[in-house]
């Protein structure tokens, strides 16, 4: 790494590296010294983009975090802009090499805790919510219409302990194969959320004629409410049909009764005083910039390795931005079988994507190469950093429940919204979300911590970030930086609220993943 002094202007991430990030903006002409290296700067150069050390000819690989993530397109002279114009990313072999570096995670610096609701399964809930749970699309309308009953708030003050009512929406749930992958899939999400941690009770609505049926959804997954852990026989969730109701109006009078009938249980459930072993925490980044690689998601990394070392649950999402940089977590895999699952689901995703003529490697997006990634062996290696060090425990597929501890990868799309929703409904009850651009995502009934990678878009956007890594662009360590992360992450656990959380965000972003044909 280059020095705190240097780290100012450029950061050189590995000796091995034959381009260095910019820190911040670099005019031409600028004499830089980075690593001990020194090359005049033949053009401008913004914030998170990169510039050569080396002259590089055409086809010879381009090196940052010490592994390739292209190859140059024509000659690149040292001390030019490197990006689209001249790296493009070719294939490439990977050594597996399965098993290899499956190092114990570090050990635990203190036994840490955080006030939670204990649920009789033994999981616990950092929010306590009430859920109306439309099955189907048919009847999104009518559960939004419902928690809009309970959006003024008056009625907490008779109950204090609910955080809230919230509807899940989506736009599916007919049209599918019955029993078929996408139907499977669509129950696996709801049933995740409907027994989530972080919810105490829930409502289902459906139309009555859908493929997708409420009351099937309660039987094949056996739902129960969550509630606390005094709870004395647990209740299954109430099912609403609009059709068996007689209509809209007479089904969100229904539901609403409901509701305010379950309310009172919930209200029973209060905090307590739990380990941090009991936290399951989703990590996703999105809005990424050159710097997301540098600052945000190696700080996530580490307070993910301090979570783990504390027995706790990480999980790592989007198969699609870990391509290219799979052969990383295939070599922390504590058994063969765990680096093989995962190369399986990438040979999928290869498969799926070409059958609608697409590539993998199409990406980053247009808001990605802005803020200075070039291609997605280069998003993927910085993504990846989230995951920090500890041993790849075990590979799940999209929304299956994990159950930890350790870190552990779970098969979703890139795309923000999807692949949180299937970490949610996966169990876990706090999200970190780190970003460059400035994404505001946030995921009901799971508290979302912004992450910013850069401090001018911190600062402007401080309404809705949380916390700010562009402090390891002006000096301060990933080490430290992660540590205070950690540290926000057992507030936030304990009822801190997050900006997401003060903005009401948080419902619109459900979306279940759907890979199958629409009838």
């Amino acid at each position: 790494m280059a020095t705190a002094a240097e780290e100012r202007r450029a950061v050189l991430l590995r000796g091995s590296d034959n381009v260095a990030v910019a820190a911040r903006p670099i005019p031409g002409g600028f004499a830089l010294s980075v690593g001990g290296r020194s090359v005049e700067v033949r053009e401008p150069i913004a914030l998170g983009h990169k510039v050569a050390l080396v002259d590089l000819a055409v086809g010879e690989p381009v090196r940052k975090y010490g592994q390739i993530i292209g190859f140059a397109s024509k000659p690149i002279p040292r001390g030019s802009w490197v990006h689209v114009h001249n790296l493009r990313a070719d294939l490439f072999e990977r050594d597996y090499a399965f098993s290899s570096e499956a190092a114990p995670a570090r050990p635990a610096f203190e036994g840490r805790t955080f006030r939670g609701y204990l649920r009789p399964d033994g999981r616990v809930g950092t929010r306590n919510y009430v859920a109306v749970i439309s099955a189907v699309n048919c009847s999104a309308s009518t559960s939004r219409a419902v928690a809009e009953q309970f959006r003024d708030g008056a009625w907490q003050r008779e109950f204090p302990n609910v955080d809230g009512v919230f509807a899940i929406t989506h736009k599916g749930g007919c049209g599918i194969p019955t029993r078929g992958a996408d139907h499977i899939q669509l129950e696996r999400v709801l049933a995740g959320f409907a027994n989530h941690p972080n919810v105490a009770a829930c409502v289902l609505v459906g139309l009555g004629c859908e493929v997708s049926q409420a009351r099937e959804l309660v039987e094949v997954h056996n739902l129960v409410a969550p509630g606390s852990a005094k709870s004395v026989n647990p209740r299954r969730p109430r099912v609403i049909n609009i059709q068996e109701q007689g209509g809209i109006a007479k089904t969100i009078e229904a539901t609403v009764r409901a509701v305010r009938e379950v309310l009172p249980e919930a209200n029973a459930c209060v905090r307590t005083e739990q380990p941090a072993s009991k936290l399951c925490l989703a990590m996703e980044c999105g809005g990424s910039d050159g710097n997301s690689g540098v600052t945000a998601n190696p700080a996530l990394g580490i307070a993910a390795d301090l979570l783990v070392a504390q027995g706790g649950t990480a999980v790592l999402g989007e198969t699609t931005e870990i391509y290219g940089a799979e052969h990383m977590l295939t070599a922390r895999a504590v058994r063969r079988e765990v680096g093989e699952k995962l190369v399986e689901r990438i040979k999928w995703w290869e498969w799926y994507a070409g059958i609608f003529g697409a590539e993998l490697n199409n990406n980053p997006s247009p808001g990605n190469k802005e803020g200075g990634l070039t291609t997605i062996y280069e998003k993927s290696l910085g993504a990846l950093a989230k995951a920090g060090s500890s041993p790849l425990v075990d590979v799940v597929g999209f929304a299956e429940r994990v159950d930890g501890p350790g870190l552990v990868f779970m098969d979703t799309p890139g795309f923000d919204p999807i692949c949180t929703t299937g970490l949610v409904a996966g169990g876990a009850n706090v999200l970190v979300f780190t970003t460059g651009r400035g994404s505001v995502l946030g995921l009901k009934p799971t508290p979302c911590i912004k992450l910013a990678t850069n401090t001018p878009m911190y600062e402007r956007m401080i309404d809705d970030m949380d916390i700010n890594a562009g402090t390891i662009l002006e000096g301060e360590s990933v080490e430290d930086a992660g540590r205070r992360l950690f540290e926000l992450i057992l507030q936030v656990a304990d009822g801190s609220r997050t900006k997401s959380e003060a903005a009401g965000i948080g419902e619109e972003e459900f979306a279940p993943w759907f890979i199958g044909p629409q009838l």
